[in-house]
C-alpha cells in the first residue's frame, strides 16, 4: 500500500512540473483568460484610449421616403490592456489569440442614428506581448438624417454619421481615429461621392458621407411624363373646336395625370426641412390641365352659342330671330290680305316664303360663322398665353431647381 501512495505522489508531482514548464501558446492563451480581465482597464484617469488606425465605410441605401441612411463601418480597434501583458523571456511570442468573450472589448454605437448593432467580426482577438489589444468589429446602422431633397431629383447633400463610445463623468473610453476607405459607392438611385472623417470638438468625430441622387431614373420615371403630358395639352390645340375631339382629350389628360400622381404617391420623397419642390410642380402641372380643359369647353359653347350666358331664361338667339320673323311674316301677311289682288297665283306667295326661308338659313350661317370666329380668335390667343405661361414656368422651374440652395441643419442631434 506504502508503494502504491509513494507511486501516486510522485505522477502528481511530475504533471505539475510538466505544467509548469508549458510555454505554448495555447498555454500562454489559457494563462490570460484565467486573468479574468473583463472589465476595462483602469488607471489614474479613469479613462483608456482606445485607436481606431482603420474605417471601412459601406452606404448599404438611402431610404428617400423615411430619410434614412443605412450604413456599414467596419473597424479596426487597438487599446491596451496592462493585465494582459507577459514575459517574454518565457513565452517568446510576440502575440497570441485569445477569445472575445473572455477579455473586456470597447462599445461603439452611432449617435445620430435610430438603431445600432455591434457585431465581432470574429470569436478571437489578437493581444500582444505588451498588452496591445488588436480587434476587429462591424457596425450596421439605421441613420436619421435629414437629407436636402428640396432639388429632387437633382438633390445632392451630405450626411454625418457621429461614431462615439462610452464615457460617462469623466470614465469610460475616448476615440483616436486615422484612416477611412469607402467601398462600393453606387446603391440603387443613390451615390456616394465621398467620405471624410471630421470633429466638432476634441469628443466628437463623425463621419461626412457625400451622397448625390442619379438622376436620370427619376427624371424619366416623375419629369418626363409631366413635361410630355404639358406638351400634349398645348399641342391639342390643332383639334377643332366643334365636334367635341378638343374636349375628350382634354378630359383624358386630366384624368391619366390623376391617376399617374396617385400611383406615384407612395413613391414621392417624404417630407424634411426642405420639403422636395417637385411635389408643387405636380400640382402646377394639374391645375395648367385642369385650367385648359374649362378654357377649352367655354370656347366650344361660345363657337356654337356665341354667349356664356347660361341663366335658364336667357333666349337664343336663332329663337329671337324667329319671334321677330313670326311678327314681320304675320304683320306682312295681314298686309297682303288687304292689298294683293284676288286674281294673284299661289305660286307667287311660295317663292316668297322660300325667298325668305333662304334669308333666315343665310343669317343663321352667318351667326355661326361670326361665333366660330370670335371663339377661334380666343382660341388663338390662350393657345400664345398658354403657352408662354407654360415656357415662363419651365424656365423658373429650372432656374429654382439649379440655382436655389436650401439649408439643413444636420447637426440638431448634438445640443
Amino acid at each position: 500500500m506504502e508503494k502504491v501512495v509513494i507511486l501516486l505522489g510522485l505522477l502528481t508531482t511530475g504533471w505539475a512540473n510538466t505544467q509548469s514548464n508549458c510555454t505554448s501558446r495555447r498555454c500562454l492563451s489559457k494563462i490570460l483568460i484565467e486573468r479574468k480581465a473583463i472589465t476595462q482597464p483602469q488607471n489614474d484617469s479613469c479613462t483608456d484610449s482606445i485607436t481606431v488606425p482603420f474605417i471601412e465605410y459601406q452606404t448599404i441605401s438611402v431610404d428617400t421616403k423615411n430619410l434614412r441612411l443605412i450604413s456599414q463601418l467596419k473597424l479596426r480597434l487597438e487599446w491596451v490592456d496592462p493585465d494582459l501583458k507577459w514575459d517574454r523571456s518565457v513565452y517568446p511570442y510576440e502575440e497570441v489569440v485569445v477569445p472575445v468573450s473572455s477579455i473586456w472589448t470597447p462599445d461603439l454605437l452611432i449617435t445620430n442614428a435610430i438603431s445600432t448593432s455591434m457585431k465581432h467580426s470574429s470569436r478571437d482577438l489578437v493581444v500582444n506581448f505588451d498588452g496591445t489589444v488588436v480587434h476587429n468589429v462591424t457596425i450596421n446602422a439605421n441613420v436619421n438624417c435629414e437629407i436636402n431633397l428640396f432639388n429632387y431629383p437633382f438633390a445632392a447633400d451630405s450626411c454625418p454619421v457621429a461614431i462615439q463610445s462610452w464615457s460617462l463623468y469623466g470614465c469610460g473610453t475616448v476615440l483616436d481615429f486615422d484612416e477611412i476607405k469607402m467601398v462600393d459607392s453606387s446603391h440603387g438611385d443613390w451615390e456616394t461621392t465621398d467620405v471624410t472623417l471630421l470633429r466638432q470638438r476634441d469628443d466628437r468625430y463623425y463621419i461626412q458621407v457625400s451622397l448625390r441622387i442619379k438622376h436620370s431614373s427619376p427624371f424619366i420615371t416623375l419629369l418626363l411624363p409631366s413635361f410630355l403630358i404639358l406638351i400634349a395639352d398645348l399641342v391639342s390645340s390643332a383639334l377643332p373646336l366643334s365636334g367635341g375631339e378638343r374636349n375628350c382629350f382634354k378630359v383624358t389628360l386630366v384624368l391619366s395625370f390623376t391617376m399617374f400622381l396617385n400611383l406615384l404617391n407612395d413613391k414621392l420623397p417624404g417630407d424634411s426641412q426642405c420639403s422636395p419642390i417637385i411635389r408643387q410642380h405636380f400640382c402646377v402641372i394639374l391645375v395648367l390641365l385642369v385650367f385648359s380643359m374649362l378654357v377649352s369647353m367655354v370656347l366650344t359653347r361660345i363657337s356654337q352659342e356665341g354667349s356664356l350666358i347660361l341663366c335658364c331664361w336667357h333666349k337664343d338667339p336663332d329663337t329671337k330671330d324667329r319671334e321677330i320673323k313670326e311678327e314681320k311674316d304675320n304683320e306682312e301677311a295681314n298686309g297682303d290680305i288687304s292689298m294683293i289682288p284676288l286674281e294673284e297665283s299661289e305660286n307667287t306667295q311660295i317663292l316668297r316664303k322660300v325667298v325668305k326661308f333662304l334669308e333666315a338659313l343665310d343669317a343663321k350661317e352667318a351667326r355661326v360663322e361670326q361665333n366660330q370666329s370670335t371663339a377661334n380668335k380666343l382660341d388663338k390667343a390662350f393657345f400664345w398665353f398658354y403657352s408662354f405661361i407654360g415656357l415662363g414656368y419651365f424656365v423658373a422651374m429650372y432656374i429654382v431647381m439649379a440655382k436655389y440652395e436650401c439649408v439643413v441643419n444636420h447637426f440638431d442631434f448634438w445640443y
